[in-house]
This record gives structure tokens, sequence and C-alpha cells, in this order.
């Protein structure tokens, strides 16, 4: 475990410990059984988001990576990177382990900056499925080209920020 589990394990004790004293053992237990069937509901996309995961290290060839998404990439990875995130279905239990699998491999900064980014604010699937038949098509379209060229400049910053800050994400080990 690291710093950050540790620190989601004392909210969700501190948290627990709240309800339980100001709700009451009900509200704690009710609390505990959604909680449960939440893991129930979720544990099979997680558990695929993570075979994927696995799969996508174990297919990525390392030295391709680094080429097209790595340090030395540019503008090209940036929008590669970009062009994924657009094209990636499903939610963070699909996308999260892939930008991990990338991160392992070699990707740099900015390319999985521009990943999420991409996923989150441009992901087709959500524009086709949820977006055009909620907000119409003209309002759906205009935030859709608006938001393009965002998931780009944001891995341009995140770049900048790890080269000229002490800001430094590391690799963490495959343990």
């Amino acid at each position: 475990m690291n710093k950050s589990d540790y620190l989601f394990v004392f909210f969700a004790c501190f948290t627990g410990f709240i309800c339980y004293f100001t709700e009451g053992s009900d509200s704690f237990a009710s609390a505990l059984g959604y909680s449960f069937n939440l893991l129930i509901l979720i544990l099979p996309t997680l558990a695929g988001g993570l075979l994927l995961s696995g799969l996508i290290q174990q297919f990525i060839d390392q030295e391709k990576i680094n080429k097209v998404l790595g340090e030395k990439s540019g503008t090209s990875g940036l929008i590669l990177a970009t062009l994924a995130g657009v094209i990636t279905p499903g939610g963070p239990f699909t996308s999260f382990p892939i930008v991990f699998a990338l991160w392992i491999a070699g990707a740099d900064i900015g390319a999985l900056v521009a990943y999420v980014a991409a996923w989150s604010l441009i992901g087709i699937y959500r524009l086709v499925i949820w977006e055009i038949p909620m907000m119409g098509l003209d309002l759906s379209l205009l935030r859709f080209l608006v938001s393009i060229p965002l998931p780009i400049l944001a891995g341009m910053s995140a770049r900048w920020i790890v080269k000229h800050t002490p800001l430094k994400p590391q690799v963490k080990s495959k343990k």
C-alpha cells in the first residue's frame, strides 16, 4: 500500500466513525450494505479493466511506445494520445488501466495527460450515446469542436510543469 491508499482507508474509517456515532448503527449498516452492493456491481468491470491493463503491458513494445508517446514524441505524440483518448470507449475502469499500461511502457506525462483529457472531454462514444440525444446536435458539436485543442494544450502544460517545477511523477514499480 502507498500513501494515497492509507489516506483513503483513513477517510473511509473516519467517515464510518462519524456515520456510526451521528446516525446510529442502522445507518452505518445501511452504508456498508450500499458499499458492498456497489463493489459487486463494479467488480466485473474493474476485473476486465485490470486484465486489459495486464494484457496491454504484455503486448506493448516499449521501444515503439517510447518512440510514439515518449518524451521526444513532440506534438505528434500528443495528437496520437488525443486520438486514442477520443476513441477509447467505457468508463475509468477501461481508460485508467490503459493509461497505467502506457505509463509503464514509457509514455511520457504529456501524452498520458492528453489521453485522459481527450477521453474525458471529447470521447466520441460519449458524444454519440449521451450528448447528441440529450443536448441536441448543435450544442453537442459546438462543445466537441471547441474542446478539441484542450487535450493537446493539457499535454503541453503537463510537459512544461514537469520540466520546470519539482513535480516529477515517477512510474510505480510492477509489483
